[in-house]
């Protein structure tokens, strides 16, 4: 059995953990704690490059990212579907790989595949926990679900939120790595175009503004379901004024 993972990032495909949550992931990684990603699918439906291309891809950013684990489950990219099959496929991943917290995607978004990610998160490390469930390993639920927030056209306020001044410059070259997928471009996936600014622009402006409403430089937020607590009034951060 190998050594648990304390995060995992369940994504829909090759380089969505990069950008939605590639900064949380190094800095957790840099702290000691074990990360790691599974997607969910090889990306075999995008418009550029290959299976073979984008899990080298993968492979160099999980280098740079420095994860413990990283996976793919082998679910069908554009047509991922939260199903029994799909549930247990997870569900087995999560028994083998038990992370404490699993970060996925915003329940809304403008992929398909994504809402459908988000879903099968949450539903398979509920089911990974059932004792009698009929995949391998033992029954293992992560104690934490958190959803990532960052491009949302329809702002969400998070729960909380990351500083990721110190890695904004290893996820921008995390995200490098994809070279099939970003050179050139403006926009990808979630991320729109802001005129013909470069895509990595657009990325790092976003992040500035998420790190604006925590006062730092650059940050990526998070929502959760359940409320988050505060050790004391008195250690509360960032300022009001």
């Amino acid at each position: 059995m190998i050594e648990p993972l304390d995060v995992l990032a369940v994504m829909a495909h090759p380089d969505d953990a990069e950008i939605l949550c590639g900064g949380a992931l190094i800095k957790s990684a840099k702290a000691g704690e074990r990360t790691g990603v599974l997607d969910l699918t090889a990306g075999e439906a995008g418009s550029s490059g290959t299976i073979a291309t984008r899990a080298r891809e993968a492979e160099c950013a999980a280098g740079v990212m420095g994860l413990a684990d990283r996976r793919c489950a082998g679910l069908e990219d554009s047509g991922l579907t939260n199903d029994r099959e799909s549930r247990l496929v997870v569900a087995g991943l999560i028994r083998a790989l038990r992370p404490r917290v699993v970060v996925t995607h915003w329940t809304e978004g403008r992929h398909p595949d994504h809402r459908e990610a988000a879903r099968l998160a949450r539903d398979a490390s509920f089911l990974a926990g059932l004792l009698k469930l009929p995949v391998a390993g033992a029954p293992h639920r992560p104690e934490k679900l958190v959803y990532a927030l960052s491009f949302l056209e329809n702002p969400v306020k998070p729960t909380f939120v990351v500083d990721i001044t110190g890695e904004m410059d290893r996820k921008i070259d995390a995200l490098s790595c994809y070279d099939s997928q970003f050179q050139g471009k403006t926009g990808m996936g979630e991320v729109f175009p802001g005129g013909d600014r470069p895509l990595f622009e657009q990325i790092r402006n976003v992040h500035g503004s998420y790190g604006a409403l925590i006062r730092c430089g650059y940050a990526e937020p998070y929502w959760t379901k359940e409320t988050v607590e505060a050790p004391t009034l008195g250690t509360l951060s960032v300022r009001s004024f």
